[in-house]
Parts: structure tokens; sequence; C-alpha cells
């Protein structure tokens, strides 16, 4: 059986969803697991789901990598879990051509893509966070503000009426924890 698995970050994306669920099925996927969550989320539900479901002989169909994971490790872990039940990867779009991780020259190739793909993210990090250095020293990023800080006569006065922190908190719309540091303070 050809099971398939796409994902988009959020929402906004729903035509990347779209788009991904008919390419799966053009391809062949007779079931479709599909959900919205960032590629760094380890509560990916839906694609534990189609880990599982899957059985010795089908093949996991996804339309690139990056829907699948976002780390090497974690791409590697998925791919060994895979074969270790006996099931295939096969990815559509990697680099232009098809590939499928049941071949050997495949399965090296996708393993070294995937180094790159974590060191190209991490890359990425790294000028980001420079980035925000940059604008830091020139006086053009404050980060962002400070909610609970902003709230702090309202909380005080809750507070001082009796309200529990966790009350205050629900009443304010900031955490618990926020509370709790702004009494210490």
């Amino acid at each position: 059986m050809i099971v398939g698995y796409c994902r988009s970050s959020t929402a906004e994306q729903r035509a990347g969803l779209d788009a991904q669920v008919a390419a799966l099925e053009e391809a062949g996927a007779e079931k479709v697991f599909q959900e919205v969550a960032t590629g760094t989320n380890k509560d990916r539900l839906q694609l534990l789901h189609g880990l599982d479901f899957v059985r010795e002989g089908d093949t996991l169909l996804i339309t690139k990598i990056d829907r699948l994971a976002r780390s090497t490790a974690d791409f590697l872990s998925i791919v060994d879990q895979l074969e270790e039940k006996g099931v295939g990867l096969r990815v559509l779009d990697f680099g232009g051509r098809e590939i499928n991780t049941q071949s050997p020259a495949d399965r090296l190739i996708i393993t070294v893509f995937a180094g790159f793909a974590q060191f190209e993210r991490d890359l990425m990090r790294e000028r980001q966070r420079a980035g925000i250095e940059a604008a830091k020293k020139a006086g053009k990023y404050k980060g962002r503000k400070a909610t609970a800080r902003a709230k702090l006569p309202e909380i005080k006065q809750l507070l001082s009426d009796g309200l529990k922190p966790t009350e205050v908190a629900k009443a304010v719309g900031v955490s618990r924890a926020s509370i709790y540091r702004l009494m210490a303070e």
C-alpha cells in the first residue's frame, strides 16, 4: 500500500497542503495523513499515526524531505523506523527527481542531502542571529514587548483585591509564571 504524508507549517499555507495532497494522490497514495504543524514540533500526531499505520511492504510517500523532518537526525530516525518495519520511503521531488530509499544508491543520496539540509538550516539560524545582533547594536531591534510588565498596574490591583495568581493570570491573559515572577520582584 502507498501511504502519503503531508504537512504545512501554518494554517495560512492551506493551498500548499492541498497541492501536496493532490500530488500524493496522483502518485498513487491510497491513504493520506495530513496536518498543520511546524517541522520542529515533536507532536506531529498525523505523522505518528502514519508511521504506526504502515506495514511491511508499504511505501510512505512524501512530496519533499522538509515536509517530513527538519533535522538530519529526525529524518534518519524516521527512515530507520520505516526500514525496521520493512517500509520504503519515496520522495516525489528530491532536487527535481524522484527518490526511493529501497534503492541503496538512493538511500546514500538521501542521507547525504539530509545532512546538507541540516547544515543550511544551521547556517540560516546563524545568519538570523547575526542580523538580530546587528539590528540591536543599531538600535533598530528591541525584541518582543513585555506583555506582563505592561499590565503590572492591573495585576497589582487584582492581587490586592484578593485574587489568586492563577485567577489573575487568566484575567489579564498572561502566564501564571509571569505573575509569580512579577510578585517576586
